[in-house]
């Protein structure tokens, strides 16, 4: 029997069901005023994301019925948007891709759902946007974990909100002096970047993130404008107890491909030589090292070095 706190949440679930499939127009009848179904849709999505996939993963991966699947499949066959090649690795399977018309069919469908989720959003301030986005992160976390052997949480990445850069400010001088005994000045440095990057932000062409884990910040990186054609890479870091998870590689990574789609030709950074951890994730995606610098700052002596990538 259902206990009463249980059929509270219970209700408190449903009626967020109820509330978000309403605000998505997934309950109009046919999904973002097309032609095709939730189901139909989530499909061609699948597909898009791949060049070929059997119908057993394809059932899998969307916890669909294989009977309903084949149904929904012949259907999407009969309009052309799907085709069917013999599996090389099971002759007994077909593998399903889109057809060029299934393509063509799917990009508008994928730009208006992009827009709807724009539209969505657009009343929100950025941390009400960064506020949303982990708690729906965490909502898909948890219920991901249902029924499954307990693991860590994972690492979620998100636009820095309200309070976020001062946060990171505290955290990296506070990090860098505990484990290189830098003084006030590196402090002094990260105040003068977060300060910039807020009165100055440029949101079409700049960004800032934060990575949490368990609930609490652990790194960020910043990509600030440096010229029309070229990105900046600042404030990247990791907080020590947090290593080892590749949260380092994430934002670099989220930053270099947020650069592309903004447009950037080049991306470049200042470090230092003694950070050694950072300088194997540049050059593992290709970095060059361009110049190097002796300098005293932050009450040491050290060798700046400056690195580019150019983008493609």
């Amino acid at each position: 029997m259902i206990q009463s706190d249980e059929a509270m949440e219970i209700e408190q679930i449903r009626r967020f069901n109820r509330f978000y499939t309403q605000r998505i127009g997934v309950l109009e009848e046919g999904l973002l005023n097309s032609d095709f179904s939730l189901t139909e849709a989530r499909i061609l999505y699948e597909l898009a994301q791949q060049q070929r996939i059997s119908a057993v993963q394809l059932s899998e991966t969307l916890r669909l019925d294989a009977g309903y699947l084949s149904r929904v499949l012949g259907r999407l066959e009969q309009l052309g948007l799907i085709g069917r090649t013999r599996s090389r690795q099971d002759a007994r399977q077909s593998d399903i891709s889109l057809s060029a018309k299934g393509r063509k069919s799917f990009k508008p469908l994928d730009a208006r759902s992009r827009d709807s989720i724009a539209e969505l959003i657009k009343p929100l301030d950025l941390g009400e946007r960064a506020q949303l986005v982990a708690a729906m992160t965490r909502i898909s976390e948890l219920l991901d974990s249902t029924g499954r052997e307990p693991r860590r949480s994972a690492v979620v990445l998100r636009q820095a909100g309200i309070g976020d850069i001062g946060w990171v400010i505290h955290r990296q001088a506070l990090l860098y002096a505990n484990e290189f005994g830098w003084n006030q000045e590196f402090e002094a440095l990260l105040a003068e970047i977060g300060a910039q990057f807020i009165r100055k932000f440029k949101p079409a062409r700049e960004r800032a993130w934060v990575a949490e884990f368990q609930g609490r910040v652990v790194g960020s990186v910043f990509l600030v404008r440096k010229s029309k054609a070229v990105g900046q890479l600042r404030l990247l870091y990791v907080e020590s107890d947090a290593r080892g998870l590749g949260i380092g590689a994430q934002l670099v990574d989220e930053c270099l491909r947020s650069a592309k789609s903004l447009g950037y030709q080049k991306v470049t950074l200042w470090t230092n030589s003694i950070l050694h951890s950072a300088r194997r994730i540049y050059e593992a995606r290709g970095f060059r090292l361009v110049e190097e610098e002796q300098h005293h700052s932050f009450g040491k002596d050290l060798t700046g070095q400056f690195w580019e990538l150019e983008l493609r």
